[in-house]
């Protein structure tokens, strides 16, 4: 049987309700994580051998926060350095309580947190690469080491570093399945998510529902 990684993408308390940039229902999927966790990260590591959660941990004056553009404002859309950067409330500042994993995270079961966006010019979405998409995070290495050929994505937001973790799974060669039911979107505008989703099944990711794996 192949060997398999779970990655659980950015579920700290910016993004869950109460944070700069809470993504609806995002501490819904919490417990359900642990409840998979629980049933699949034992002595015999039968589905996930390896358990990676990510983090955005941004410096200060970071290229993604809107106040650092003068004359544009957040959810805007500008171009730095040739590259298209989305522009943010700030969110996850390196060290701070936004920055966290949500407390009610089971951190027992992590073998590697994995820290992005640290680059004060340079966004991530990806937990495989920068948002140059050359630069890399450091995890492929890390899964290749212990040849990991399957990959399993939960987290937030459903259409931004989910989508952009799955995708360059695909590019890079790993069986990919995203779960669905332990993820949650922005969806702004309504509709987006169901696009990203789309995108993903043509790129061949596996869209399914943690149900399949429990027991």
């Amino acid at each position: 049987m192949s060997r398999g990684a779970l990655i659980i993408v950015d579920v700290q308390n910016d993004f869950c309700p109460g944070g700069s940039m809470a993504v609806s229902g995002g501490d819904e999927i919490i417990g359900p994580i642990n409840t998979l966790l629980q049933s699949k990260v034992g002595p015999q590591r039968s589905l996930f051998h390896k358990v990676v959660a990510t983090a955005d941990w941004h410096p200060p004056h970071h290229v993604s926060f809107a106040e650092e553009h003068e004359g544009h404002n957040e959810y805007e859309v500008v171009e730095v350095g040739g590259l298209q950067q989305n522009l943010w409330p700030v969110h996850c500042m390196a060290g701070s309580e936004g920055a966290a994993l949500h407390p009610e995270l089971d951190q027992t079961y992590l073998d590697l947190i994995l820290h992005k966006g640290t680059q004060v010019g340079l966004d991530s979405y990806s937990a495989f690469f920068e948002n140059d998409g050359t630069t890399p995070t450091g995890l492929h290495g890390y899964l290749q080491e212990f040849e990991i050929k399957q990959v399993y994505i939960v987290g937030l937001a459903l259409d931004w570093c989910v989508y952009f973790t799955a995708l360059d799974a695909r590019r890079l060669g790993y069986m990919t399945i995203l779960m669905e039911d332990l993820s949650r979107p922005v969806d702004v505008p309504a509709g987006f998510a169901e696009q990203r989703l789309a995108d993903l099944r043509e790129k061949r990711v596996i869209i399914e529902s943690s149900e399949a794996y429990y027991g």
